[in-house]
């Protein structure tokens, strides 16, 4: 599904021109003239991005920005040079902002890189739930998780204590960096993030450090170390920063400060980074193709996120149940619940693309089933319908917290009440197990 982007602007040549660019890169576009208009319509159609004109007739464009906040829309804001405005408007709450008169290969980027944040928002949502930044035990209640967990608190108390974040691509990375930042002393200030994959060098290098005004370059622009000043920049495939970055990365790192593309200014700056890659490291550092100072300066604390093949049936159980109650806020029509014969296949599926590819599948299923109070086996595609062994049964309909209890129960049977053999075989700690055992009553 392409992102759907609002373009509100009162210059109707850049919803028309700048509008039709953007459609022809994929985009949904909607456009309105006015302020007043455009939160209507965000109202109605709920877009991923917003495209944000602060010179607005009628309502000021900042009063916009924050009826879009409260509504925690993402918007980037257009604005000139130095204007006073567009600090303002980041300091707001505005995930970037792009200079006017608008070059519509830096708008695209913007909306490219805010895209990707929108996205990884979503995975988070559905991976941990709405609470998650305050509940740590939202990871999952398997010990393996749990240990994560720990992980992650200690990494937040170390807030200037770069990160390393290693997972295979759709695990949570995204998320993880977000919630490091909430929970360390940094969370007051901005977090920046951008992905070092699937762009070109030159550009790559204007979005971390900016770019002096001259030549070609009519206007200054600061980059994304410059606007993460005090808080935190998260960095996606850090294994495809390009080779002629990696010493310049290397340099902040060492010296917290560096130059903007064609300036000779040293700039000092105050940012945790966080790194994430779904590819080993030090692999690539052994192929030659990442400077070994630059990979030990970065791995000073690794972290780990698992697959989901690899989590406890109880996680991602728990997951797939969070991700249906996400889900269900955007699509209310939606079923409600979820036969137990489709939880066993979701347990029971590896999942190549991990936390995404679950909530892609778990979408068009309850698009699927719109009216009907249950996402049913015919909801799901064609090798989840057909997967051997699992669709003979005859189906009974069972909530989750329902299935739950019965597989406790009889994992409890089969050992004979013993409780440590039990949380083993269901992958879940035995203090876990005994919270259940007296959440749902057992009498053993």
């Amino acid at each position: 599904m392409a992102d759907a982007v609002l373009l509100i602007d009162d210059d109707v040549d850049v919803l028309r021109a700048g509008g039709a660019q953007l459609e022809r890169a994929g985009y949904e576009v909607t456009r309105e003239l006015s302020g007043e208009a455009g939160l209507s319509t965000w109202d109605r159609i709920r877009p991923d991005i917003v495209v944000l004109d602060l010179d607005l007739p009628g309502m000021a464009g900042t009063e916009v920005l924050q009826h879009l906040r409260e509504r925690s829309a993402a918007v980037i804001v257009l604005a000139p040079a130095g204007s006073a405005s567009a600090v303002a408007a980041l300091q707001a709450g505005a995930e970037a902002w792009v200079l006017k008169p608008v070059d519509q290969a830096h708008l695209e980027a913007a909306i490219g890189r805010v895209a990707d944040t929108v996205r990884l928002r979503r995975v988070a949502v559905a991976l941990l739930g709405p609470a998650a930044g305050q509940n740590l035990e939202s990871l999952g209640g398997s010990s393996s998780m749990q240990e994560i967990a720990q992980q992650v608190r200690l990494l937040a108390g170390s807030e200037r204590t770069t990160v390393l974040l290693e997972g295979e691509v759709g695990s949570g990375k995204g998320w993880v960096a977000r919630l490091i930042h909430a929970l360390s002393a940094r969370s007051r200030q901005p977090f920046a993030a951008v992905s070092c994959a699937g762009t070109t060098s030159q550009l790559l290098e204007v979005e971390l450090f900016g770019q002096e005004k001259g030549g070609d370059t009519k206007e200054r622009k600061q980059g994304l170390f410059e606007i993460a000043d005090k808080g935190t920049l998260y960095l996606g495939e850090i294994a495809d920063l390009p080779p002629e970055l990696q010493p310049k990365l290397l340099k902040v790192l060492e010296t917290r400060s560096f130059r903007r593309a064609g300036g000779t200014r040293e700039i000092s700056v105050d940012v945790r980074l966080i790194a994430a890659t779904s590819r080993t490291l030090a692999a690539e550092v052994e192929a030659g193709r990442f400077r070994e100072d630059l990979y030990y300066r970065l791995s000073v604390m690794p972290l780990r996120l698992p697959p989901v093949r690899e989590r406890a049936r109880e996680d991602r159980a728990q997951l797939v149940q969070r991700m249906h109650h996400e889900l269900g806020r955007e699509l209310p029509e939606g079923p409600t619940s979820m036969a137990g014969e489709v939880l066993e296949r979701f347990l029971a599926y590896p999942w190549p693309g991990n936390v995404r590819e679950i909530r892609n599948v778990l979408e068009r299923a309850m698009i699927l089933g719109q009216g009907l109070p249950q996402v049913a086996i015919e909801h799901l595609p064609g090798e989840f319908r057909n997967r051997p062994g699992i669709g003979d049964r005859r189906h009974t309909p069972m909530t989750l917290e329902e299935l739950e209890r019965q597989h406790i129960e009889r994992t409890l049977r089969h050992h004979n009440g013993n409780r440590t053999r039990a949380a083993h075989e269901l992958g879940i700690s035995r203090a876990t197990l005994i919270n259940k055992i007296k959440r749902y009553d057992f009498k053993m």
